[in-house]
């Protein structure tokens, strides 16, 4: 396969992976009638790697102990560290707030890029992107009745979560060099988020509570978060990653919000205001932007982020 050929796959799967992260929305409204945050975090990534363990049941064996930390400091800041801090954000902060803010992640990206070893630098062009992304996401999210508020800890909280991502993207593309399976790695992740997340469930209310599996809705949209958004998307966006680069992937999360608008008006059947729909074209336009300041920076099939 040349050089082409990976990095269409790799812009493919980086679309499939936010178009199906910009509807999970509605299936955590729908399951936090019956669970709490950190239930629907286990119940998701458990079932996450059991299917991946499923499609590869063979041991992954890492070579050092330093593939070994890669490993499980993926698993603590791109599966607990970040899903617990988006969550908590949103018991102290407007969704509102913390959505913009989780938009700072592919700034971050670049920047911690730089102390991983890339070679990619923030240029120009990807700074006016960035720029006109977050004004775009600014105006979606608050286009609507939704005011900016100003919530400490849970912007501060907010802003971590960004971080973490930006870190566990980094930490993919290093992965990405091991030379493992994709489907091996995302499981092996998945393990060190749920040893890590262990600690967490008591002081955070979990309860096992099976009985609510009764309930064909909550099934559905479990297995939907668990299959789709975790076990399928970590898989996608980790292959992406490995073939674009951490700086690169990362800015296709500018799109996730307007794939929010597109299912909240097909699901929900809410309608978009004028801002929002200028929102949606700056937002794109900062995509493009700054997916256009990292063209030719790859080489060999591989960025250098």
């Amino acid at each position: 396969m040349n050089m082409g050929e990976r990095t269409t796959i790799g812009h493919l799967t980086a679309i499939l992976t936010v178009g199906i992260w910009g509807t999970t929305f509605v299936a955590t409204k729908v399951l936090l009638r019956s669970f709490t945050p950190v239930e629907i975090l286990f119940f998701r990534f458990t079932l996450g790697y059991a299917a991946l363990w499923i499609v590869a049941p063979r041991m992954l064996k890492a070579s050092g102990r330093r593939e070994e930390l890669c490993f499980a400091a993926a698993g603590l800041s791109g599966v607990t560290l970040y899903f617990l801090l988006e969550n908590i954000a949103l018991t102290y902060s407007l969704a509102s707030n913390v959505g913009v803010i989780l938009a700072v992640s592919p700034l971050f990206t670049a920047v911690l890029a730089r102390f991983f070893g890339g070679t990619e630098r923030l240029n120009a062009m990807f700074v006016a992107g960035f720029a006109a992304a977050m004004c775009g996401i600014a105006l979606i999210a608050f286009g609507g009745d939704a005011v900016l508020e100003a919530n400490p800890i849970g912007d501060v909280l907010a802003l971590l979560a960004a971080l973490t991502w930006a870190i566990y993207s980094n930490l993919m593309k290093k992965i990405g060099t091991f030379g493992y399976d994709n489907v091996r790695c995302t499981r092996r992740i998945f393990f060190y988020g749920l040893v890590f997340m262990l600690p967490a469930l008591y002081p955070l209310g979990f309860r096992l509570g099976l009985e609510r599996f009764a309930a064909p809705v909550n099934v559905f949209n479990i297995v939907f978060l668990g299959l789709g958004a975790s076990a399928l998307c970590f898989a996608t966006w980790n292959l992406s990653v490995k073939i674009l680069g951490a700086v690169r992937t990362s800015v296709y999360i500018y799109a996730v919000p307007v794939i929010n608008i597109v299912a909240a008006m097909i699901v929900l059947n809410e309608h978009i205001t004028k801002l929002a729909a200028l929102g949606t074209a700056l937002t794109l336009a900062g995509l493009f932007l700054s997916e256009g300041s990292q063209r030719g920076r790859t080489k060999g099939g591989t960025a250098d982020a």
